[in-house]
């Protein structure tokens, strides 16, 4: 059996480790991921996914805050892994642990490389309004997602998909195509392609200001930015000073003199908002200040009382 060390932090990384620990041909021999971390309202210390699902296999675990020059790099060098697996790891891994292994690291990205390289490519996908994303695994190198591409396969991203539905998909793609292309590796009959670099794009983590919803854009692209941020870490605007989440919306054709961000539509179950080019965006999903998820049918219940059309949304909260 070969030695395989996994390197894996979120519930992205679980379907894929899950195949490696189920797998008859190789052993996973040591698990690498993120620090524990502090989480939600509470701060409590919380184990990644991926950590879990180790400890529950009974598979040594080493988090190390930063891997290059530490005693967990050691470590690994030491148990002398045939392939070193990755899987949105979240941290750089040094060129001396990439060489190391017989057939050397690969990783599983959730894009059609070269396009996204980076750390959020399911989020752009949708912010960009793809129709098409994917799966590669490659080998790694010193820079960020550029090796050798080893094998790749796509699927077609639904209007209703969200970051949260396509991390399940792709997990689950990168899984299968993983150990489909196990099996090549090992009998050394893959022929990796070069990456284009012409054709090169990528996607860095989403900043806080990217969380922004901007009313002069036209409504497609909004709706395609609040489905590229959720569940995480979400599209906000601002009503009446507070910050209001969208969690879902649906982009429409309107033609009307009001300035963008202006509520232009209100009933029992319906709120729509102008937005640029003579388009208007239907709130379905939304997250009020201090309040949970719901629909707009339920928000509206209580809301009409202090809503009415021709209100603004803003883009920044009252201090």
């Amino acid at each position: 059996m070969k030695k395989i060390v996994f390197m894996g932090t979120p519930q992205f990384s679980v379907p894929i480790l899950d195949s490696l620990i189920n797998s008859n041909e190789v052993e996973v021999i040591l698990v690498v991921t993120q620090p524990d971390r502090k989480v939600g309202r509470k701060k409590k210390l919380t184990p990644p996914p991926v950590k879990k699902r180790a400890v529950e296999s009974g598979i040594p675990v080493l988090q190390p805050e930063k891997l290059s020059g530490s005693g967990e790099l050691q470590t690994i060098l030491e148990s002398e892994p045939d392939l070193i697996v990755t899987a949105a790891y979240g941290q750089y891994v040094p060129t001396v642990l990439l060489k190391a292994p017989t057939y050397k690291a690969i990783n599983v990205h959730a894009s059609l490389l070269p396009k996204y390289r980076g750390a959020a490519p399911i989020h752009y996908a949708l912010i960009n309004g793809d129709e098409e994303t994917g799966v590669t695994i490659m080998y790694m190198e010193k820079e960020m997602d550029a090796g050798d591409i080893i094998s790749q396969r796509s699927l077609s991203i639904l209007p209703e998909d969200t970051v949260g539905t396509l991390f399940d998909k792709l997990s689950l793609l990168g899984r299968d195509l993983l150990m489909e292309t196990l099996p090549d590796i090992f009998n050394e009959t893959i022929q990796p392609v070069s990456q284009q670099e012409e054709n090169v794009t990528v996607a860095p983590m989403i900043s806080p200001e990217q969380e922004k919803i901007d009313w002069t854009k036209p409504a497609e692209q909004i709706a395609n930015k609040i489905r590229g941020l959720n569940p995480f870490p979400g599209a906000y605007t601002v009503l009446n000073g507070k910050r209001f989440k969208i969690w879902f919306a649906e982009s429409l054709e309107n033609t009307s003199a009001s300035e963008p961000g202006t509520l232009i539509k209100l009933s029992k179950d319906q709120m729509w908002v102008q937005c640029a080019g003579n388009t208007a965006l239907k709130l379905i999903e939304v997250q009020p200040f201090g309040k949970p998820k719901m629909t707009i049918t339920d928000y509206l219940q209580g809301a009409r009382n202090h809503l009415e059309e021709g209100v603004k949304f803003e883009d920044r909260q009252s201090e």
